[in-house]
């Protein structure tokens, strides 16, 4: 009888052992979770006291995966853009830095949006732009390419179409270029397509998805209207204004503020659109599908905008575009041209520069 009292003993006390290091496993991961859960990223906006960088900066410092947020332009008036956004009961830490601080800035970063250049007036082409935008990518590419390698970066400064692959030389350069981490934001494209597209449809905007693919300047720009979801029929006359209104949606805004300014909001708003689905999908969130501008192979340009999904490390899958109709079959091929043309302006410019 003795042996069997402590025999039980013994089984009470491996059984009450054995209850707390259940519970201190079970208390330790969900303190691990919570941690992960907190643990959010450093983001950069460089360019952050212009007319896109302003708001663009407000919303990733609402973002609560982001913990950092750095604020860097050549405008002196920066530190004060990162202190009035500071005020925000967000729990975000913002910096702001101007002139030499670039490197200071980018210290540390996960992921670094470009909206940086000058903006484009009536009359204007985003290709324009070009001369002023390249040595402002490159210079600001150069500097990531020392402070934060492994950031993805996310441009947003036109021309995009020649931007990116400007950035991707200067990596290259670099000995960092990592194309699964350079994108081309052209999240706006698709913002828009799906506005006027729900407008026109009587659909719920939050619910319309509409897949544009190409580049990101005029009639490199093409909404596949034959896929929208849900599912809608459109006249030629209508698919024509629709199509048309998506390419030139930057020249409707550009001649609206009759010379003061372009897309600046609505610009941010998809920039920081696109900057939160990048770091759900870094933060490990499955089935992350955005379109955008990416080193490809799937046409014959070097660089093209189609559905991609992305992962921990940045682009993980670069979806073809699927069944076109005659229709966008012709877009495709008119603008080929053009979107290698650019891709190879930015090379042939960053090999000289």
């Amino acid at each position: 009888r003795h042996e069997g009292v402590q025999l039980h003993r013994i089984g009470v006390m491996l059984a009450s052992v054995a209850g707390n290091v259940t519970r201190n496993l079970r208390r330790n991961v969900a303190a691990s979770a919570a941690a992960d859960q907190r643990r959010g990223f450093k983001a950069a906006v460089l360019g952050a006291a212009g007319g896109i960088g302003q708001p663009l900066s407000l919303l990733m410092k609402l973002n609560p995966l982001v913990t950092e947020l750095s604020c860097y332009d050549v405008a002196p008036i920066t530190p004060g853009v990162a202190v009035d956004l500071s005020h925000c009961s967000s729990p975000a830490k913002c910096t702001g830095y101007s002139g030499d601080d670039l490197k200071k800035a980018l210290a540390g970063c996960n992921i670094v949006v470009i909206p940086a250049g000058v903006p484009r007036k009536p009359g204007m082409t985003r290709d324009d732009l070009f001369n002023t935008n390249a040595g402002i990518v490159k210079n600001l590419v150069a500097a990531c390419a020392v402070a934060c390698p492994d950031a993805a970066l996310l441009i947003i400064s036109n021309p995009v179409n020649s931007t990116v692959p400007i950035a991707a030389e200067v990596l290259k350069k670099a000995g960092v270029y990592n194309p699964k981490k350079l994108f081309g934001v052209t999240t706006l494209d698709v913002c828009r397509a799906r506005t006027f597209v729900a407008a026109a449809k009587g659909l719920d905007v939050n619910n319309t998805n509409v897949t544009v693919i190409g580049g990101h300047a005029g009639t490199t720009i093409v909404p596949l209207l034959s896929q929208v979801k849900p599912a809608a029929t459109f006249s030629d006359e209508e698919r024509d204004a629709l199509t048309q209104r998506i390419m030139f949606g930057g020249d409707e805004v550009v001649k609206a503020k009759a010379g003061g300014g372009s897309a600046t909001l609505s610009m941010a708003y998809a920039g920081a659109e696109f900057a939160d689905a990048v770091m759900r999908a870094m933060k490990g969130e499955k089935g992350v599908t955005e379109c955008t501008f990416v080193e490809s192979t799937i046409t014959e340009a070097p660089f093209f905008s189609s559905p991609v999904t992305l992962g921990k490390d940045g682009v993980e899958t670069i979806h073809g575009y699927g069944t076109v109709n005659d229709y966008e079959k012709k877009l495709i091929a008119d603008m080929m041209p053009d979107l290698v043309s650019q891709a190879k302006k930015g090379v042939e410019w960053a090999g000289a520069n």
